[in-house]
């Protein structure tokens, strides 16, 4: 009977060890769908706020999550102020400030950076306005794409995309990395492509994370000079290398370099699996991040959250999180 009660007692203790570690999630461009806010709507205040932040960025949020159909909300000078509102509205009704991480995938950062307190909310929506502007707006300068490259070794895919004269624009993990460049560049990678990949063409405007994006950044570089930031409150991962920012100066000057850089999603993977996060909530609109979090990150619990009825699980999950676990 001693020896029981001991066994016990240690499993007591060892019970009392786990923690919940959570990382929130951001989508980037390609995660949204016609009418996808409209529930979203039904929350009290949530029309007025995004109808006060389509004043701020000069694009009709509430259209655009509703009524606009799949071409309207592709252009990439609206979609990405859409993304970042939506993400936001979604993570003013949960209790962000006891989460351990958070992370946003290319556009998503700036969602990202309004949950780490870098930004206010109208900063990040605003800034994610006048990206997307200068986005689309250095895409007309030349013919340039993406592609999609799933599967394959991850050396061979690398050599290949830049023997073809492209980039690696997204290096997202699970087997998956975008190639970004001219069209003849992506037309020569589909032609002589990695051993055991195939190549999928993405329906983006332009060759994003790359040297075209040049202007972009300069435009953006100008804007992010006039704002104010904080020092972040909570562990935000840098799409530039997978680590924390180290202040919120630090954090804007990635923001701004972020457009013509590689968004290293695997490494923001690789460091939540470091730091022993064992579950992530993806905001709306959900999906691609979880999906990749699901073959990445093994064992870990994943929510999604589409709709409003998703916010009480996350709120239940947040609620389990140990504040001092990752820092």
């Amino acid at each position: 009977m001693r020896y029981r009660q001991w066994r016990y007692a240690e499993f007591e203790v060892t019970w009392a060890r786990v923690v919940v570690v959570l990382a929130v999630l951001s989508p980037g461009q390609g995660a949204q769908k016609p009418g996808f806010l409209t529930p979203w709507l039904d929350l009290p205040g949530a029309r007025d706020r995004l109808a006060a932040w389509s004043e701020l960025c000069g694009v009709d949020l509430v259209h655009l999550g509703t009524d606009a159909d799949q071409a309207e909300i592709t252009d990439t000078a609206r979609t990405q102020p859409l993304l970042v509102a939506a993400a936001l509205l979604a993570a003013e009704h949960l209790p962000v400030d006891r989460v351990d991480v958070v992370a946003g995938h290319s556009v998503g950062e700036l969602a990202a950076a309004a949950m780490a307190g870098v930004l206010t909310p109208e900063a990040a929506v605003t800034l994610a306005a006048v990206r997307g502007r200068e986005m689309a707006a250095a895409c007309a300068l030349a013919p340039t794409g993406m592609s999609a490259v799933l599967g394959g070794d991850p050396d061979e895919v690398l050599a290949a995309i830049e023997a073809a004269g492209a980039y690696p624009a997204n290096r997202n993990g699970a087997g998956q990395i975008v190639a970004a460049g001219t069209t003849e560049s992506l037309e020569k990678l589909a032609a002589q492509p990695p051993a055991k990949a195939k190549l999928i063409p993405l329906s983006v405007a332009g060759a994003f994370h790359t040297p075209f994006m040049t202007p972009a950044r300069e435009a953006l570089s100008a804007h992010a000079a006039g704002l104010d930031v904080a020092d972040p409150a909570r562990t935000w991962l840098s799409n530039a290398d997978g680590q924390p920012m180290t202040s919120g100066r630090q954090a804007l000057d990635r923001l701004v370099a972020q457009v013509t850089a590689p968004v290293r999603w695997d490494a923001c993977m690789q460091t939540m699996a470091d730091r022993g996060v064992t579950a992530v909530v993806e905001l709306p609109p959900a999906g691609t991040l979880a999906g990749l979090a699901k073959r990445q990150l093994k064992g870990i619990e994943i929510l999604k959250v589409n709709t409003p009825d998703d916010l009480a699980a996350a709120a239940d999950l947040i609620a389990r999180v140990n504040t001092g676990g990752a820092s």
